[in-house]
């Protein structure tokens, strides 16, 4: 996707008088060379496959370390009590990051958005909405142009990779994804979309990838949790009227400098941070000698 600035989708959307969304399949079709047609079938296809990776969560299995497995499903049965702190919608996001993170650890089928170790983002925010009936299929589709657009300015002017920007790539990138995502669907302006991503990339500023053994596992199933749970109150934010006083491309920039001044520990090799723990090197003892 050659789209190479939030500034410049803003300045489209103006200028063609189409949304955000619009703007960005419009470019995939001039990129690839196919109809909006067949783009947006495309995009279908991996809302699809999302929707299968949530489905097919199963909370009997375990990661090949055994840390990773069933929190989705307890998530859900806490929530069932009635005893949760959060609402139902909230409930079901956390429950949702929990098992299609846990289901790439498992090795399961999932749609890396923008990584795998960030899979659990996206669908967390919309996959709870289209199943209550607050969001149709195409609006959700249409979401996701929103989504692959600042995924695309991200991944040109910074980085998407944990090992070269850490953790704020990669979930943060989601976070920022997914809230642009929700600010879409709920009918908010180009503008607005760019403040929610702002604000959740901001709010993941620094973020480090610290792998215990080098598994995306721990804590980065948890991490999709935190990603979608900011996702969401960013969108809030931004549909509210709250701006980030920071445009949305030099927030960018920033992430993408300050993950290249991280430290070599703290961008997924396993060597600083939760990974460098005595916990964590326990587990990466154990994996050595796993058959």
């Amino acid at each position: 996707m050659a789209l190479d600035s939030m500034r410049e989708i803003f300045e489209q959307s103006r200028e063609r008088n189409r949304p955000f969304w619009q703007v960005v399949l419009d470019t995939d079709v001039e990129e690839r060379q196919v109809t909006a047609e067949e783009s947006f079938e495309k995009m279908r296809a991996t809302w699809r496959a999302m929707l299968e990776s949530v489905a097919s969560y199963e909370g009997g299995r375990r990661s090949v370390s055994g840390l990773v497995g069933g929190d989705g499903a307890r998530m859900r049965a806490y929530a069932e009590t009635g005893s949760a702190l959060s609402g139902s919608y909230l409930q079901e996001v956390i429950a949702t990051a929990l098992c299609v993170g846990e289901s790439n650890a498992c090795m399961r089928k999932i749609v890396a958005a923008p990584t795998a170790g960030a899979c659990g983002v996206l669908p967390a925010v919309l996959v709870p909405l289209y199943r209550t009936g607050d969001a149709e299929e195409d609006a959700v589709i249409q979401a996701l142009y929103v989504s692959a657009g600042i995924g695309a300015v991200i991944g040109h002017r910074a980085s998407i990779a944990g090992a070269s920007g850490g953790c704020q790539a990669e979930i943060g990138s989601a976070s920022a994804m997914a809230s642009g995502a929700l600010t879409a669907l709920r009918g908010g302006s180009a503008e607005q979309i760019g403040h929610a991503a702002a604000m959740a990339l901001k709010n993941l500023m620094g973020l480090i990838c610290d792998p215990v053994a080098g598994l995306v596992e721990v804590p980065c199933v948890k991490r999709n949790v935190i990603g979608a749970v900011n996702a969401v109150s960013c969108a809030d934010m931004a549909l509210a009227g709250i701006t980030s006083r920071i445009p949305v491309d030099e927030v960018i920039e920033c992430m993408g400098d300050v993950g290249r001044r991280m430290p070599m520990e703290f961008r997924e090799t396993a060597l600083g941070g939760l990974a460098a723990t005595p916990f964590g090197q326990n587990v990466k003892e154990k994996m050595k000698h796993h058959p």
